[in-house]
Parts: structure tokens; sequence; C-alpha cells
């Protein structure tokens, strides 16, 4: 039986579905999905400098709190560094202006969003060490960390991360990256888990909705959860948003979950972290 909540490696709590907002603009619409989302039972709400609706987010957080919809204590929120060369103090201050700009005092999740080419994410996380060391942070993690940059990582720093993020859907498995995370305690989580759609016409998942009276997009977020890694399905429709929360009523067959998993192709839909320059 999947959970609906995860024991991260420091034996904090995080909620197994969260409520994404990649590719959406600072908008009172998006304040507004925020507040229907936590009506609907999300109590985690992922967001990142570079999607520039902090603010937004944090507006909705706020209308939610206000209207006795939830406590700040129940929400698990996470945020994102940009790491464009960032120094240890540049560090620090990205941190301080995204609270800022969501209006808390504290994050549940703080993480590196990309390593680049070179080795820089290093000095940015040890400043998220700080940060967690003085429990200005509950937990911190990384995203898009390959196999090598987790084990430059963990050689010159002391707090595993919770945490990595990377693009995990039914064409891009990322089996490696996943079996090193399970062996060192790092919890994976996957980001544009629905390939803003592309994939939920395929007919593997088509025939596999049909038997459980499920849309093909809750079969892939199910999907995910089977593979024990966390997701944060996007979507800026009340009744989508409500959808993508109910997938702890059924169960996929272990024949389901690899029919799903042999659809992989090793397919990039969003950047190959070994190529993402940040300059570009």
């Amino acid at each position: 039986m999947v959970k609906q909540t995860v024991t991260l490696n420091n034996g904090n709590e995080m909620p197994a579905v969260g409520y994404g907002t990649f590719r959406v603009k600072d908008s009172n619409e998006l304040s507004d999905m925020v507040v229907v989302a936590i009506k609907e039972g999300y109590r985690h709400i992922d967001t990142a400098h570079i999607y520039q609706n902090e603010e937004s987010v944090g507006l909705g957080i706020k209308k939610a709190i206000d209207e006795g919809l939830v406590t700040r204590e129940e929400l698990f929120v996470t945020s994102k560094v940009w790491n464009d060369g960032l120094t240890y103090e540049e560090t620090i201050a990205a941190y301080e202006e995204s609270l800022r700009k969501l209006g808390l005092d504290y994050l549940d999740l703080y993480i590196i969003h990309w390593p680049g080419l070179d080795e820089n994410y290093v000095e940015v996380y040890k400043a998220l060490e700080e940060l967690y060391n003085n429990k200005r942070v509950k937990n911190i993690g990384v995203s898009n960390f390959h196999v090598h940059h987790l084990e430059t990582l963990l050689s010159k720093t002391s707090v595993v991360p919770t945490v990595n993020q990377i693009e995990f859907q039914p064409k891009l498995t990322q089996v490696e990256v996943r079996e090193y995370c399970k062996k060192r305690g790092i919890q994976v989580e996957a980001w544009s888990p629905l390939m803003n759609g592309e994939i939920l016409n395929h007919e593997v998942l088509v025939d596999i909705a049909k038997k459980y009276n499920k849309s093909t997009a809750q079969i892939v977020l199910k999907w995910d959860l089977e593979n024990d890694v966390i997701t944060i399905p996007k979507s800026m429709t009340p009744s989508r948003i409500r959808e993508n929360l109910e997938l702890f009523d059924f169960e996929l067959t272990q024949d389901e979950i690899d029919k799903i998993s042999s659809l992989n192709e090793g397919f990039h839909f969003g950047p190959n972290p070994d190529e993402y320059n940040f300059n570009n």
C-alpha cells in the first residue's frame, strides 16, 4: 500500500503528492489555485526562484491560512535556489529573498535547482547546510543531480540531501539515479511527471486507465508513487487539481508498473543536467 507521506532520512515527513507550479506566472489566478489545492487536501506546495511566482504562491498560502483551511505547520513548502555561480553569501541571501517573496519564516525544503557544468554547487550546498544546521530550514536537497554530481557532493559536504528532484516520467525512468539515491537514503521526487500532457494519450496508459476507471494522468502519478517517487503535478484547472490527488483508492499490479516502465527511451523532456548551461 502506497503511503500518503514519506519519511525522509532525517526523520521528517513529506507528503507524497504535491501541487507543482512550474511554468505558471505570478498572477491572482495562481494564488487562487493554491487555495483550491489546499482546500482539496494538498499539503505540499512546490515553487522555485526561477519560476518567478513565489509571491503568488505565498499569497495563496496566506489566504488559505487566513481562511482557516490549514495552519502553516501543516504545510510542506519547497523552493529552489537558481545556482548560476552563486557564492556562499549570495546563496544565503537568495534564501532570505525567497522567504520574503513567499511571506514565510522558514521553508520545509530548499534545494539546488540545477548542478550546472562545474562544481559550484558544492559551495552553494554548504550554504544550505548552514541554513539547515541553524534550523532556518527543515530539509535541504538537490534537483537534477546525476550520480556523479551526488558522489562529488557527498564527498565534500556533511549533510546528506533529503531529496533529489529529477525528471522522472515513463520515457525517462532514471534507474541508475534512483538506485543510487535509494542506497544513500535520498528521496527521489519527480518534476513535470506528466510531460506537460504529451504522454497521456499513449495506448499503454489508456488501456490501464480504462481498467481502473481513472484518467491516464492518474495512472502515471500512481506509477510514480508505486516506484517510491514523490510527485508534484501541476494544473490550473480545479477538477484536475482534485483528480491528481485521488490516487490512494487503487493499486497497480506489478505487470502494469513494468509495462509503464518499459516505455523508457532515455528521453529528456526537459534539459539534460549534464548539458545544461546557466548562461544559455
